[in-house]
């Protein structure tokens, strides 16, 4: 309500740092109250319409993050053939080779078993992540999947 009534202007930024403040520091139910009753009243039609208007916002907001940097993000395509492990670092030796200077020299591994890929991270530094976990002891992955090694971040991708 503090934030509504400085955004509407029935605050000025002062009263409203003030108040946050003295929020801050309340002990008991009353004193927080007391911080309200001198605001005059929000009309009902825009009391009832903001909470929600602010949630719809909130979601869209959110499923926009959450599309965009998907779609931003470059694609690494599962290896096929008979191979079932390839490494992955800055090291020129590694079969993916990587230039970013988050990555460690021999960063990670990614392991073919059975019908599945497990990415496993091998000690690095700034660490292996599948969706945001991260990949420690190793993480089963499959396309579709967004993995980092360090700041390098790929959508795994089925080969074409």
């Amino acid at each position: 309500m503090l934030r509504d009534g400085s955004v509407a202007g029935r605050l000025s930024n002062d009263t409203f740092l003030r108040r946050v403040d003295r929020a801050l520091r309340a002990w008991r139910m009353d004193e927080l109250a007391g911080l309200l009753s001198d605001l005059p009243p929000v009309p009902d039609q825009v009391a009832a319409a903001n909470p929600w208007s602010r949630l719809a916002g909130r979601l869209r907001a959110v499923r926009f993050r959450a599309a965009w940097p998907a779609a931003r993000l470059p694609r690494l395509v599962l290896p096929r053939g008979p191979r079932t492990v390839f490494t992955i670092g800055r090291s020129p030796d590694c079969d993916l080779p990587l230039s970013n200077v988050t990555v460690s020299w021999h960063h990670a591994e990614l392991r073919r078993t059975d019908q599945a890929w497990m990415l496993v991270d091998l000690g690095s530094k700034n660490g292996t992540r599948v969706n945001g976990w991260r990949a420690d002891s190793g993480f089963t992955v499959r396309a579709g999947d967004r993995v980092s090694f360090g700041a390098a971040a790929f959508r795994l991708a089925d080969p074409a």
